[in-house]
């Protein structure tokens, strides 16, 4: 699999996400579109969604609702593309979207694999490849990043590093969409700065690979040390996505 087929596989999936074109994204000019979550997006997506912003770095695609269509037109081309995800101009669009019952939700970078960077890389300890029955017993609080206990059907594959009997570091991958599978690491904090979490999610990224599917990354804008391990395992970061949801519905992720 070359660079070239990983980024073609991964904007197709995006465009599946939201209903736009994968060209779309590949265009100079912004592109906005009505929002459709497609029968094959990834399956993370939980409805409602006022819009969605998704950014490969050559321009924002977003798709809104017809409801918020006509907000989300005029941020995108009031504001250079890559200004439409900081905050001083959210709060532009965050003004225009309340009386709507909206409001900017999540933000996140998505990395995906460089196969000129992507290899083995080296850990002090014995590393395992996990199938999905292993890690049936693994369901618990200190593995909540890699895993999840809430989607297990989800939880396809995993690489644990153990010293001795005792798994002190678990990433794991979920089959969030038919040719793209997400990771997420978790190392015990006794256990970190010793390069376990780059050597167990490069090792994971190639048994991705192995099985013909694309793996891919996540973090927020300010886990620093999420975004420092995926560069170190070999991964660059890729697109960005903003997502507005319902007021009502950040109020009640908020508690």
């Amino acid at each position: 699999m070359t660079n070239e087929e990983i980024i073609r596989i991964a904007t197709a999936q995006s465009a599946k996400d939201i209903g736009c074109e994968a060209d779309d994204f590949f265009k100079e000019e912004n592109v906005v579109v009505v929002f459709k979550l497609g029968q094959d997006a990834k399956k993370y997506y939980m409805l409602p969604i006022g819009c969605n912003f998704i950014s490969y770095g050559n321009n924002v695609v977003a798709a809104a609702t017809k409801q918020c269509l006509k907000v989300v037109n005029d941020y995108v081309n009031k504001f250079e593309f890559y200004h439409c995800f900081e905050t001083p101009n959210m709060r532009w669009l965050n003004e225009r979207l309340e009386p709507l019952g909206m409001t900017v939700c999540f933000m996140a970078e998505y990395y995906l694999p460089d196969v000129k960077m992507l290899k083995e890389l080296p850990c002090q300890y014995e590393m395992r490849v996990l199938e999905q029955a292993d890690l049936e017993k693994l369901y618990l609080p200190q593995w909540s990043n890699a895993i999840c206990s809430d989607r297990k059907e989800r939880d396809v594959l995993g690489v644990g590093a153990y010293d001795g009997d005792k798994l002190v570091g678990l990433a794991g991958c979920s089959a969030d969409a038919q040719e793209m599978w997400q990771i997420g690491v978790d190392v015990l904090p006794e256990y970190r700065r010793k390069g376990i979490a780059s050597a167990i999610t490069a090792k994971l990224a190639l048994e991705i690979m192995k099985r013909d599917k694309v793996p891919f990354y996540c973090t927020a804008w300010s886990n620093i040390r999420s975004a420092r391990n995926a560069v170190k395992s070999g991964f660059l970061p890729a697109w960005a996505e903003m997502t507005i949801k319902p007021i009502e519905k950040v109020n009640e992720m908020n508690g």
